[in-house]
């Protein structure tokens, strides 16, 4: 026994010869053994002549049924029930074909060889062999690995597949996984039983963890909430278990799950803030068959939208980047699903007005996203005159070029870092906000520009300019979870700018959602912004992360705090106090309604921001920009020593540009 059950764990292929042999001898064996009990076994009862046809007719038939159901085609270890009917249903096939023939001989009068009774014996003992043998030959595999494997696993979530996933996982002999609980939170499940593992309840996790030797926990259901994953990810952590998600039915029903289809737990997963549904047939309505333009179509933001509304059918979907490789990338991915006839890329800067004029002209886009921006931090803290030529000026003329050419709708995609600004980039977003706002409210524009400058002359059709302010988008270029990611891959340090840190975030998919959401709730002059749950802790998230990756924060892998960057704050705002808040039709998406401007002392005052950022005099640029926005005041930045100016005078001399 001991040297089959090494056999068995060698993982050495029986050859299909050695199967098909044993099933026959056994199905042989089974007819001689019906004929001697149907004669109270006295071997002188039996004619041995029929019974030597009787087994050759039966060796035939139940070899030919043998071949066409293919039953030694499967591993006798890692069998299971279908393997089993597929030889019962080739003995049943043999029985009744032999049945057949006895009744028509019978109708010819000619002897049979085999008589019908010991057909119902044949079968049913023929069966029960070749069921049992299989069966003992996989329990006995099964004893054999659990005897060696040292890992115990829980798995979250009941359904009608788990009880086939848990059969699945205990055969897979390199993995050493022995399902020990089930775990789930529904009521109906909680102290039932699955092939005899007992479902136990989310609150009782903790207990279970103490008293099982666990090494592993595998989520299975993808519909959990966040609330409870976080739940026991905290609590796998603290008895320090691993963590890993479930690939879906459809990888493995039909054959072995390996370890290396199991995926890790992502940070995504974790927010603990649940998503946000738009209503897509509204979006898909407006989108169709209209012209569409996308600056900034290379970008995280960008990229997405495009994709998104690459599905909704436009007429022509124009992407403006100038980016090269990222341009080229994205065209590259939607030739795939996308018709290439209605797709037009444009290598052009935001600050070519002249460029765009062109695109513009030539293919009249009705709906225009304006994603272009530059959106980090430190580096726009030492570059305030770029970021004023990029962020205000790029938004002006695209937002100029859009009321000259009639475009029904201008999405803006804003920052929940303009919100009482600390540094240069949320400053520039936020003059960005007010010049489409007072673009908005205007009522009197030329149908010709200058040099991005719009003189005031009559123009009747008017544009309807909506602005979009998220926070934190996941996995964008650049942004903050990349960056541990890659620093864990290389072995830390991790980090941190400072353990008061907090964030919101959102998933770039949620963000684009919102965007597009805007394009039909939006009448004009709105700031959309939306629930977006609890903020994060970055400290917090950072010791998930280099959990979940595997590795002890502080031990393996150390966290290292450098302190605020320039302009950095320690959370962020959704909201101005100045700002109105309106309900929409969503209960989780909000309306800012801002104060009307004056055009014209705003064009004046954004003309004159821009003709000194053309200087690249920075210094002077902050204080026109602290001049205009009396509420943008620099944090942990050189800046900080123009806002010892009179407050009071900066505030005051902000009313000048509101009507």
């Amino acid at each position: 026994m001991h040297r089959f059950r090494k056999f068995l764990l060698s993982n050495r292929i029986t050859p299909k010869w050695a199967i098909f042999t044993l099933d026959l001898f056994l199905g042989i064996l089974c007819f001689v053994y019906a004929n001697y009990l149907l004669s109270n076994f006295r071997v002188v009862s039996v004619n041995l002549n029929d019974l030597t046809k009787g087994v050759l007719l039966i060796a035939i038939i139940s070899s030919s049924f043998s071949f066409i159901f293919k039953t030694y085609d499967g591993i006798i270890r890692l069998s299971a029930f279908q393997e089993s009917l597929r030889s019962i249903t080739a003995v049943f096939c043999t029985s009744f074909l032999v049945f057949i023939l006895n009744v028509f001989l019978d109708v010819l009068t000619i002897p049979t060889f085999a008589a019908n009774s010991s057909l119902i014996i044949y079968f049913f003992t023929t069966s029960f062999l070749l069921c049992g043998y299989r069966i003992f030959v996989r329990q006995l595999y099964l004893t054999g690995i659990q005897s060696t494997r040292s890992e115990n696993v829980v798995i979250f979530g009941v359904s009608a597949d788990f009880s086939l996933l848990k059969n699945t996982m205990e055969t897979i002999s390199d993995s050493g996984y022995q399902v020990v609980a089930f775990i789930d939170d529904d009521e109906r499940y909680i102290g039932k039983m699955i092939d005899g593992i007992r479902i136990h309840s989310v609150e009782n996790i903790g207990v279970l963890l103490d008293t099982q030797d666990v090494s592993y926990l595998f989520f299975a259901d993808p519909f959990i909430k966040s609330e409870i994953k976080n739940k026991l990810v905290d609590i796998c952590f603290a008895h320090e278990i691993k963590v890993l998600n479930i690939p879906p039915a459809k990888d493995w029903i039909h054959g072995n799950i390996h370890i290396n289809q199991f995926q890790e737990v992502t940070i995504d997963e974790l927010l603990n803030r649940p998503p946000i549904l738009m209503n897509n047939s509204n979006v898909t309505n407006y989108i169709k068959n209209k012209r569409v333009l996308i600056t900034g179509a290379a970008g995280s933001i960008g990229s997405e939208l495009a994709k998104q509304i690459a599905a909704m059918g436009p007429e022509l979907l124009i992407l403006c980047d100038k980016f090269e490789t990222g341009l080229h990338d994205l065209e590259y991915a939607l030739h795939g699903s996308f018709d290439s006839f209605k797709l037009k890329p444009f290598l052009v800067d935001v600050k070519d007005h002249y460029a765009l004029q062109q695109v513009f002209n030539q293919y009249r886009p009705e709906v225009v996203f304006h994603a272009a921006a530059y959106k980090h931090v430190p580096i726009m803290e030492k570059h305030p005159s770029e970021a004023i030529r990029n962020n205000v000026l790029g938004t002006k003329i695209v937002a100029n070029l859009s009321v000259m050419y009639g475009v029904e709708k201008f999405l803006f995609v804003s920052t929940d870092k303009a919100i009482n600004p600390t540094n240069i980039m949320g400053a520039s977003k936020r003059l960005a906000e007010i010049y489409c706002s007072c673009m908005h409210n205007m009522h009197h524009l030329s149908a010709h520009a200058e040099n991005g400058v719009i003189p005031l002359q009559p123009y009747h059709q008017k544009t309807q300019f909506i602005t979009t302010r998220f926070g934190n988008v996941l996995a964008s270029n650049g942004s903050v979870i990349p960056r541990f990611r890659e620093q864990i891959a290389n072995g830390g340090p991790v980090t941190v700018t400072h353990p008061e840190v907090i964030r919101y975030f959102m998933t770039i998919s949620e963000a684009c959602s919102l965007v597009l959401e805007a394009a039909t709730m939006g009448n004009g002059g709105e700031i959309f912004l939306f629930d977006m749950g609890k903020p994060v802790k970055i400290i917090d998230m950072a010791r998930k992360m280099i959990r979940l990756a595997g590795y002890e924060p502080g031990k393996q892998i150390n966290i290292v705090f450098t302190g605020l960057r320039p302009g950095e704050k320690l959370y962020e705002e959704l909201l101005n106090k100045q700002e109105e808040v309106i309900p929409t039709h969503h209960h989780k998406i909000l309306a800012a309604k801002t104060s009307p401007c004056n055009y014209v002392a705003m064009q004046q005052a954004i003309d004159g921001l821009l003709h000194v950022a053309d200087t690249y005099n920075d210094e002077k640029v902050v204080q026109m920009m602290k001049s205009i926005l009396p509420e943008f005041i620099s944090n942990n930045s050189v800046y900080e020593m123009y806002d010892d100016s009179s407050t009071d005078a900066r505030i005051s001399s902000v009313y000048w540009f509101i009507s």
